[in-house]
C-alpha cells in the first residue's frame, strides 16, 4: 500500500454496529482488521500459547502480527513473562504494546482494546465512537441470537458497563467522553452502511485519497 498511514480505532457500545463497521471498512479499503478475536486478551486464559500466541497463529496468515508477538521481550516497561504473565494488568501492557507496533508499521484498523487511548498523538490516527438508541442496539443483538429475548437487554447493559469499567480502570478516561474521539457516529438510522460512508467522507474531507492512499 503506497501513500498516507492512517489507524482506525473504533470504539462502541455494544450493539452499535462497531464491529462490523471496522470489518467492512478494512475491507473497502485494504486495510488490517484487528479485534477481540485477534487480540485476545482475557485475563481467564493460561499459558504463553493462549494468551500471547493465539493471536500469532502464523497458520492464519498474518505474518506481520506473528512476528511482532514473537519479537517481544521482557525488558522495562514491557510485559511481564513470570508469575503475572496472565494478570490482567500484564495482559494490557502485552496488548498495548501489540498495539504500538502494529500501528507503526501499517494502516489498519483496531476495535475496542482501548486502541485510542494507546495510540493518542500518533500521526494519522483516527478516533471513532459509534453509537446507537437502545431499541436499534437491542434488534441487532437478537439476531445474533446470542441470547434468550429476556436477557437481550440485561446483556447490552452489563457489557457496556465493562467496556466502560476496563477503559476508566486502564486509561482514567471516560469511555463516553467526546474529547477522546476524533470522529462520532449514530449509527440508528444509517446502520452499518452509513458508519462506513461517513468514516470514508471523513478521511477524504481530511486530505486522504482512498484510492492511492489504500489498496
Amino acid at each position: 500500500m503506497a501513500g498516507k498511514k492512517v489507524v482506525i480505532t473504533i470504539g462502541r457500545q455494544y450493539g452499535s454496529g462497531g464491529a462490523d463497521t471496522g470489518r467492512r471498512l478494512a475491507e473497502e479499503l485494504g486495510l488490517g482488521f484487528y479485534d477481540k478475536n485477534i487480540l485476545r486478551m482475557n485475563s481467564d486464559e493460561s499459558g504463553i500459547k493462549e494468551s500471547y500466541f493465539h493471536l500469532a497463529d502464523e497458520k492464519a496468515g498474518n505474518k506481520l502480527l506473528y512476528k511482532i508477538i514473537s519479537s517481544l521481550t521482557p525488558e522495562k516497561g514491557a510485559p511481564s513473562f513470570g508469575s503475572d504473565l496472565i494478570s490482567a494488568d500484564n495482559l494490557f501492557r502485552f496488548q498495548s504494546e501489540v498495539i504500538r507496533k502494529l500501528a507503526a508499521e501499517e494502516s489498519c484498523v483496531i476495535i475496542g482494546r482501548c486502541a485510542n487511548y494507546v495510540l493518542d498523538g500518533m500521526e494519522g490516527l483516527l478516533r471513532v465512537y459509534l453509537y446507537a438508541d437502545i431499541e436499534v442496539r437491542e434488534a441487532r443483538i437478537r439476531e445474533k441470537d446470542l441470547y434468550d429475548e429476556k436477557e437481550v437487554l440485561k446483556n447490552i447493559k452489563r457489557i457496556d458497563r465493562e467496556r466502560r469499567d476496563y477503559h476508566r480502570y486502564y486509561t482514567g478516561r471516560d469511555w463516553q467522553e467526546l474529547d477522546n474521539y476524533d470522529l462520532v457516529i449514530n449509527t440508528t438510522h444509517i446502520g452499518v452502511d452509513g458508519a462506513v460512508a461517513v468514516i470514508k467522507n471523513y478521511l477524504t474531507v481530511m486530505g486522504y485519497d482512498l484510492e492511492k492512499d489504500f489498496h
